[in-house]
């Protein structure tokens, strides 16, 4: 590790910037370069790295974010890109990164998490994160509106300049999905998952003013995301949205809306908390599938 450089906020450095995005891309399959160039990579991420010269060997990245848990706006930090290059493992890089990370905003943050998979989920208790369960929620549908035949309704093209101008617009903009627990100051987490998760997914509802993240799998509706600059109308949006075929809506957030039945099954997600202050993370909720780290 000696001979291993600490770096950070290097985003305008290119050879830093590039070797990062190919170890990203070489370890989870992420394409970062287009989220970068368009704009979208914004002061809320900051990768703490080891670089070896102009390489990136090792990193975790913090977001910077804010989740709205009952109605009350929370600082969080989530911990995300957790990566270290096959030839630099089990030198401790990961964890010393972490070490560096608890230092920077341990102290006064009252809640830290991250999502892990499979293969490190004895890493983290390490530094006092403990795993936290998720529920999933979803709900019978049978429509209260009827549908209108001539609602305006578009997919978006994240290829078109026009439409990814609106969706940023939206993101910059928008309301939390859910005032029970959702998340704000979060629009370069969205951008990522609408360049890289969801492309074929996005519907612009223009005369609810709404961007609806959804697909369509048998009779589920399976609701990710709904964008909006004020509180929307979800049941004007469902009986847009779902088909003749729709038996049941999916919500891969917490949804806090009145006219349904909403039940919940336990959800393995590999959340992993780490609270300060006193903080009680709440139970019995479900992380917004749009800004997961």
């Amino acid at each position: 590790m000696q001979h291993l450089q600490f770096v950070t906020d290097y985003k305008k450095e290119d050879p830093l910037r590039t070797s990062f995005f190919a170890l990203a891309a070489d370890t989870f399959g992420l394409e970062l370069e287009s989220w970068y160039q368009e704009g979208f990579w914004d002061g809320r991420y900051i990768p703490f790295s080891y670089a070896d010269g102009d390489r990136i060997v090792a990193n975790v990245s913090v977001n910077l974010l804010d989740l709205v848990i009952d109605g009350t706006m929370v600082q969080a930090v989530q911990i995300g890109t957790v990566i270290t290059h096959p030839d630099y493992r089990r030198q401790g890089l990961s964890a010393a990164l972490m070490e560096r990370v608890l230092e920077e905003y341990g102290s006064g943050c009252e809640l830290m998490y991250l999502f892990a998979n499979d293969s490190v989920l004895d890493f983290y208790p390490r530094f006092g994160f403990r795993p936290a369960g998720e529920q999933l929620f979803s709900a019978m549908y049978k429509p209260s509106l009827p549908a209108t035949e001539q609602a305006v309704i578009r997919k978006l093209d994240i290829s078109c300049r026009e439409d990814l101008a609106i969706i940023h617009s939206f993101a910059g903009e928008r309301t939390p999905v859910s005032q029970r627990f959702g998340t704000a100051g979060a629009p370069g987490l969205l951008m990522f998952y609408c360049l890289n998760v969801f492309g074929e997914d996005l519907w612009y509802l223009e005369e609810d003013e709404v961007i609806a993240i959804c697909r369509q799998e048998g009779q589920e509706l399976h609701l990710f995301d709904v964008i909006s600059r004020r509180e929307p109308d979800i049941h004007s949006i469902l009986s847009k949205l779902a088909d003749s075929g729709t038996t049941h809506i999916v919500f891969h957030y917490t949804p806090d809306y009145s006219g349904f039945e909403i039940s919940s099954t336990p959800y393995d997600s590999g959340l992993f908390i780490k609270t300060g202050n006193g903080f009680a993370f709440p139970e019995g909720i479900k992380h917004p599938a749009t800004s997961i780290a």
